[in-house]
């Protein structure tokens, strides 16, 4: 998008280019922007005059708008243009936009301002609230939430009144309890500077489907909660929407990077300390062996923690050469001497991300699996692998080189936050290192939205595998952290129930902060039924209602992924629920079948849907036909890997990744041809019960017919005799399911 409006502009060069002014900002970056909005040049305004009175002796005198738009008879928006130099934000030109919007002979609901650099939208009749504001650069990450409120087709115009806005609208009747579910996202994790090369970790959320669940559940000021927080992706977009947070997160490691990001700084002194820890590095830098060995007899090195017992070494000193331990501590020791706290916090923070590569478990791009190029040609064993595996060829980091680049990250990063994480704005987020299962300094009923992604079972040992950090942060971890960890397996051998036990505490919490009418996504991928079981289970004991989940792509393919592809998950699901006064339960539908035939009918439903399905569509499948059909319960006992049932009873393509039915085997042959279509009805209708939609017969024939292709296809008749049985008709076409205890 970027490119179809601006072409080959260098935003990045624009502010130092004498030659681009206002009115280039005017013709290369606004006015491609009004028409891609679907503004015409009859529409469009340009240099509008507006009369106003000043002085003592009130004479009149005009002056100009830069874009004034109209649709008919009705002003909707000004903007003002600025150079690229100029700040935006600047109260004078916030004034001066506002009091042409705001003048009797415009009067439009929304001004805005824009530099060629950042666009900033305001709404006129709400005390000049700010709406959005973003990098031109970035345009295409906000291009919705903009479209909402200024495309030409976002307007009602009546009775040639002034426009009412339909996203303010939409605003004023914000209705909690019935949101609908979103439909899976397109990952864009590297569109963010905020979050992408900021600092490396094992888990991270991609940020815009987080930002969109924020939007979709919560209003601007309301407060957003991550219980298992990590490295802060939903603390960071709740405060980039105008939304408060609480972000709780057991590893010290993972509070450390959000802290660090959020923290404020002055960009010029910023600046000035990199130059000086910089030219104070260059001075000091050990390169020789005499040099070397003097630098480690002169500075403080890390603990010597002792590493997990699946590493091939076995302490912290060991991951590193002599080099590489006189290097970071030297530059730790020039780090520490800044006297401004979050100056100080930053640069550790950048210091911690050189930590992270120059070690010998650092591996080369041709060990990195696709989609997960670190930049300079490295990647992390202990991100990668999930232990720390010494490289066969470590790569040798230039420090200095990765120290300017990491400035230069991190200087980016904190430029993306800054208009809504700043001085003025800390109050609105807390970063807190603790457990989700108590979140006693929360009052009941105080959290409008909780958007969390806990850890899944043993799959990464998060502690465990943040010694080498915590180590060089001198960060601590206690005995009680070890407790309370959600996990199984790790270092101190944590079993299946405590795991267990510490999810369904941590639910409990959630159900408690939560306001009623308010949601709960809970983002999870893990193969055994069991756990999923027991995150529905909890929730609906506590009180929640079940409202669907959402299959949701998380952005690339794991190393563990591409090497085992048909026994490790990529992509989670997002499981929905409401806290609500009169919560209905998940009906448990009595389908006539053993807990085989319902996995094969699932299974073999799904491949027959989407001709061929992946490991991940399968598993996702089955989890939520399992969860809303109330067959989770039988599949923990008898099926808690579907591996070797996958293996034995359909073929594996090996370059589409896919399974498939066997060649000559209709196995849905065996199974009732009025249960399954009992089955795909039953799944349907619950799943537009929960919308509040009562679908209609064509409706409900088009979405059960693709699931029964394979094998003996039914007539619509049969259908209907089957819809008949379970589901009674509403209205003049639609249909509901009956009570429970006709099935």
């Amino acid at each position: 998008m970027k490119q179809e409006l601006f072409g080959d502009i260098d935003f990045s060069a624009i502010a130092n280019d004498d030659n681009f002014k206002e009115a280039s900002v005017r013709e290369f970056v606004i006015l491609p922007v009004l028409n891609k909005l679907g503004y015409t040049t009859q529409d469009i305004i340009l240099e509008k005059g507006i009369q106003v009175q000043s002085g003592s002796k009130k004479q009149r005198s005009t002056i100009y708008a830069d874009y004034v738009i109209k649709i008919d008879d009705n002003f909707v928006c000004v903007i003002e243009a600025k150079s690229p130099q100029k700040n935006i934000n600047s109260v004078d030109y916030v004034e001066q936009a506002f009091s042409y919007s705001s003048h009797d002979s415009i009067r439009s609901p929304y001004f805005a301002l824009c530099n060629g650099i950042e666009f900033a939208l305001y709404r006129t009749d709400l005390q000049r609230t700010k709406l959005l504001q973003f990098q031109i650069a970035d345009i295409e990450n906000y291009w919705d939430e903009l479209s909402e409120y200024i495309a030409r087709d976002s307007f009602r115009i009546k009775d040639n009144i002034k426009s009412v806005p339909t996203a303010a609208k939409r605003k004023e009747e914000f209705d909690y309890k019935n949101r609908h579910l979103l439909k899976p996202i397109p990952v864009r994790k590297q569109a963010a500077k905020r979050h992408f090369g900021v600092h490396g970790y094992f888990t991270r959320q991609a940020w815009n489907v987080v930002q969109k669940y924020i939007k979709n559940y919560t209003q601007p000021g309301d407060l957003v909660l991550d219980p298992f927080g990590g490295t802060g992706v939903t603390a960071i977009e709740a405060m980039m929407t105008e939304r408060k947070a609480i972000s709780i997160d057991l590893n010290p490691l993972a509070v450390f990077i959000t802290q660090s990001l959020l923290a404020s700084i002055d960009f010029n002194k910023f600046q000035e300390a990199f130059k000086k820890i910089k030219n104070e590095y260059i001075k000091l830098e050990p390169k020789t062996k005499v040099e070397i060995d003097a630098v480690l007899k002169k500075y403080k090195l890390p603990k010597d923690l002792p590493l997990p017992k699946n590493s091939d070494v076995k302490s912290v000193l060991k991951l590193f050469t002599k080099k590489q331990l006189s290097q970071l501590a030297l530059l730790k020791s020039i780090i520490k001497k800044q006297k401004d706290k979050n100056i100080k916090l930053s640069f550790m923070l950048i210091f911690s991300g050189i930590v992270s590569k120059a070690n010998l478990s650092t591996h080369s791009n041709e060990n990195i699996a696709e989609g997960k190029k670190a930049q300079g040609g490295f990647q992390v064993g202990a991100f990668q692998y999930y232990r720390y595996r010494i490289a066969h060829h470590p790569k040798q980091l230039d420090i200095l080189k990765y120290f300017e680049s990491r400035f230069k990250r991190i200087y980016a990063a904190k430029k993306d936050i800054e208009y809504y994480v700043n001085e003025n704005t800390t109050d609105n987020v807390q970063i807190i290192k603790g457990t989700a299962t108590d979140l006693s300094f929360i009052e009941n009923e105080r959290v409008d939205y909780i958007y969390t992604d806990p850890p899944y079972g043993k799959k990464i040992p998060y502690l465990d595998l943040s010694t080498m950090w915590n180590a060089w942060l001198d960060l601590d971890v206690t005995e009680k952290d070890y407790e309370l960890e959600a996990i199984e397996g790790g270092e101190h051998n944590k079993t299946k129930q405590e795991y267990i036990d510490l999810i369904a505490k941590s639910i409990k919490e959630m159900y408690r902060v939560l306001k009623f009418d308010r949601w709960l996504s809970f983002v999870f991928a893990h193969k055994d039924p069991e756990f999923w079981h027991l995150i529905v289970e909890t929730a609906e004991n506590c009180g929640f209602e079940y409202k669907g989940t959402v299959s949701q792509k998380n952005g690339h393919k794991s190393f563990k992924k591409i090497q085992n592809p048909f026994t490790v998950l990529s992509g989670q699901l997002i499981i929905n629920f409401i806290k609500t006064k009169n919560p209905k339960a998940l009906i448990k539908a009595n389908l006539g079948m053993t807990t085989l035939e319902l996995l094969m009918q699932t299974i073999e439903g799904i491949i027959a849907k989407n001709n061929g399905a992946t490991l991940e569509q399968i598993y996702d499948e089955v989890i939520i036909k399992g969860v809303e059909l109330g067959f989770l319960h039988k599949l923990k006992k008898d099926y808690d890997d579907l591996t070797p049932l996958l293996r034995d009873n359909f073929d594996y393509d090996t370059n589409s990744q896919k399974y498939f039915i066997k060649k000559g085997f209709r196995l849905t042959a065996k199974i009732d041809l009025n249960i399954r279509i009992k089955y795909y009805l039953i799944s349907y209708l619950q799943e537009k019960g929960r919308e509040n939609i009562n679908p209609n017969f064509d409706d409900i024939v088009l979405n059960v017919m693709p699931n029964l292709k394979n094998g003996k296809t039914p007539n619509e008749q049969t259908i209907l005799s089957e819809l008949e049985k379970i589901a009674i008709k509403v209205g003049k076409d639609g249909w509901k399911l009956a009570n429970g205890e006709l099935f």
